[in-house]
């Protein structure tokens, strides 16, 4: 490659921020022949341990009475464990599952979310070599077949099973599990299947077989088996090692500094089922000598005042959120003097991801940190995947666009490889997973012939002459399409406009118009936002008649039209719409737990509802440019 380029600083609003210590920012450059470019950091990855719970190990001894984590408990005081009590308890849980003879072909596999007994017994499989596979609570809460369950369970062949409450997950466990295999549940016994009381682990004697079975534990070893979402498909089983995990905590640390001046203080919803929540929070957290609040709440109406009342209590020093979070957030924060004093006293920086956040959004944060402390508060984000352990890029600066995803991570290379008029992305490093498991052939197609993963999304460099000012978001490749004139459609960026065009009215938008003559789209609106257009309207009116109200239509037609006239081609033109009462399912795949909408499932569910948008004459829901 070529010299380090130096870091520079680029101002955006010229309002003092909150002094915060990060990484350098310099990168290096090549441009091949074959019109690739690879980028990445001049700096060589720091050192790291080769067991993630080596920093368990120092953590107990160096700071052995500091929170670790806390949970709300029944009485909604926080019930909390130490680092020394953490590893007091995983020595012990790590000795009942040596007792059991589990191992990768038959691992652990947990039903259930984010509470302090999941943190422990991942804790403790990972601590003697036992692989673990946290899987999505609504596999077996929400879904009426457990088909993905049952695909999921097949694929691993676990030999242990853990649910938090017995009762709740029966079902899922009745007919998913076998009568052979141990259940582990924390409370609430399933009525129809006997189980072990997880409280009977917590007892076990610790023997100096744990020490030796965490000795024996090395960079290869697997931790845990991460599934992906199954967007194309049944979700695959992301083999994650320790190195990959240990080297993504060192990437990270090296570009938030301060994480080693100040261990951080986190309030933390983000599901552990998923990578940013389990890898990325959890781990920084572990590795850094922090505390991590387990956050009850969600980002959706009736689930994120659980939120808004833990930040009330716990000012964090870093604070993570998906996008469709901080909008739920947002109207509280403006409407609380002492909560919104609270969450920005002392926090060094917001970070998003997991899906692209809406520039008002992102622009009203920024605005509401300078007009609570007199100061703007970093408002970054990274790009990575499940198979990235996760973090790959990260912006560490202060920019004005959203999509900003920033440089590579010190010890990845990136590789932008020319794709139907894109920069398709591939990377490689240490924190990147050796493959599927029991899927070799998913495995060899997910990467090139130089080792690089293929990410499946697309970059462009926020100012080509300029690669230092990091690059942009480019929309998933696979969600691409073309019209039937041949025109490519970006349905990423597409995504982007329209959201922010209709704010607040829109929480999300679907692109519709593959092989067809034009663009038309499914939206998701924010049914509130709506109903304040029809005030009169009763306030238990069902979304159905919100959206049907003249007024509601009328805003959108005005909308949408104003869209158009400011479109440069039938590329970025939507020429109509209808507004979907029914939210994207989680059962059926159309959204994930993290809010992110699945736009290949929505279009596949909801086919009928496409044809209607193309119908000739239109149907009465569409809603045109000329309405």
């Amino acid at each position: 490659m070529q010299s380090p380029v130096p870091q520079r600083t680029y101002e955006t609003t010229g309002r003092p921020q909150r002094p915060v210590r990060l990484g350098p920012r310099d990168y290096v450059i090549q441009h091949r022949d074959d019109g690739s470019i690879l980028l990445g950091s001049p700096h060589a990855l720091p050192s790291y341990p080769e067991r993630l719970t080596d920093r368990l190990l120092h953590w107990a001894a160096v700071a052995p009475d500091r929170t670790f984590m806390a949970q709300r408990d029944a009485s909604g005081g926080w019930r909390r464990i130490s680092y020394a009590e953490t590893l007091a308890s995983v020595r012990a849980i790590g000795q009942a599952l040596l007792q059991r003879n589990l191992s990768a072909d038959r691992p652990i596999m947990i039903l259930s979310g984010n509470d302090l007994e999941h943190a422990l017994l991942g804790l403790a499989a990972i601590y003697v070599g036992i692989p673990y596979a946290p899987i999505s609570p609504a596999y077996s809460l929400v879904s009426q077949d457990f088909g993905k369950l049952r695909h999921v369970f097949d694929l691993l062949t676990p030999g242990l099973v853990f649910a938090a409450d017995g009762d709740a997950f029966g079902r899922a466990i009745g007919t998913v599990v076998p009568l052979g295999v141990e259940i582990v549940v924390t409370g609430n016994l399933p009525s129809a299947r006997a189980a072990t009381l997880f409280a009977h682990l917590a007892e076990t004697p610790p023997t100096d077989e744990v020490d030796a079975a965490h000795a024996a534990v090395g960079p290869d070893t697997i931790a845990k088996f991460l599934f992906t979402s199954g967007s194309t498909g049944m979700p695959k089983g992301v083999i994650n090692t320790q190195r990959m995990w240990c080297s993504n905590q060192a990437m990270l640390c090296s570009a938030m500094a301060y994480f080693q001046d100040e261990p951080p203080i986190t309030v933390d919803w983000a599901p552990w089922h998923h990578t940013a929540g389990g890898n990325h929070d959890v781990g920084l957290v572990l590795y850094n000598g922090g505390t991590f609040y387990i956050d009850e709440g969600k980002p959706m109406p009736g689930a994120i005042q659980a939120t808004v009342r833990n930040l009330r209590d716990i000012a964090p020093t870093w604070y993570f959120n998906v996008p469709k979070g901080y909008e739920a957030l947002l109207p509280y924060l403006r409407d609380d003097v002492a909560l919104r004093e609270n969450f920005f006293s002392r926090i060094k920086v917001l970070w998003f991801a997991g899906a692209g956040i809406a520039q008002h959004v992102f622009d009203a944060y920024k605005d509401m940190a300078h007009r609570t402390c007199g100061e703007e508060i970093l408002f970054l984000t990274g790009f990575g995947s499940t198979e990235t352990a996760p973090y790959a890029l990260a912006r560490t600066w202060a920019t004005e666009n959203a999509t900003n995803m920033g440089l590579p991570a010190a010890g990845m290379d990136l590789k932008l490889v020319p794709n139907e008029g894109k920069l398709e992305a591939r990377v490689r490093g240490p924190n990147i997973t050796p493959g599927y498991w029991r899927e070799p052939n998913l495995t060899a197609a997910a990467f090139d012939e130089e080792g690089f993963y293929k990410l499946g999304d697309a970059f462009k460099f926020a100012d080509p002459n300029d690669p230092g000012q990091g690059l942009l978001f480019d929309g998933r490749l696979a969600e691409d399409f073309k019209l039937a004139t041949g025109t490519w459609v970006g349905v990423g960026a597409l995504r982007a406009r329209v959201v922010e065009h209709f704010a607040p009215l829109v929480r999300d938008v679907v692109i519709a118009g593959a092989d067809r003559d034009d663009i038309a789209a499914l939206v998701f609106p924010d049914v509130e936002a709506c109903r304040r257009l029809a005030p009169d309207l009763a306030a238990a009116a069902p979304a159905a008649q919100v959206l049907d109200d003249p007024r509601v239509r009328g805003e959108f037609a005005a909308k949408l039209a104003g869209f158009a006239k400011a479109s440069t081609g039938s590329s970025t033109k939507v020429t109509r719409l209808i507004l979907c009462a029914e939210p994207p399912s989680m059962d059926i795949g159309e959204a994930t737990d993290k809010g992110s909408i699945n736009q290949r499932m929505v279009l596949k569910h909801r086919a009928a509802l496409v044809d209607e948008l193309y119908a000739k004459p239109c149907g009465p829901r569409v809603i045109t440019v000329q309405e």
